[in-house]
Formats: structure tokens, sequence, C-alpha cells
């Protein structure tokens, strides 16, 4: 299954512009004031990254769904 989309989903948290997921993921990741998704980027090429900084995110507002 691929990760078809990824965003930031402060519906319960914020995020607090750590800048951990653009360490793990920069080229998917940046954190200019918060956290924004760089468009067009082919999240087939970095699905591991990507779960990583979901999963390292301390508030939990990294989301990503797969097809």
């Amino acid at each position: 299954m691929a990760i078809t989309r990824v965003w930031l989903d402060e519906s319960e948290d914020e995020c607090i512009s750590c800048g951990l997921c653009s360490e793990v993921a920069p080229e998917v990741f940046e954190v200019p004031d918060k956290m924004i998704v760089i468009e067009g980027v082919d999240f087939s090429q970095y699905e591991e990254e990507i779960k990583e900084a979901v999963e390292s995110c301390p508030t939990s507002v990294i989301k990503f769904e797969t097809d």
C-alpha cells in the first residue's frame, strides 16, 4: 500500500515547529513556522522516512493515507 497523501492535522494538538520531521525527511517536510508538506513530492520514494516522521512527531499531528 503506497502513501498517497500526507498532511498536518491540528484538530487535537498543534504543531510545535520542532523540526524533527524535516530532519527525518527533508525532501518531504519543511518547517518555516509550522510544518508544511512540500508540493509535488513523490511520496512512494520516501515512505519509510514519512512513517518515521509520523512516529517521531511529539504532538502526533502528521498524518498520512494509503491507497
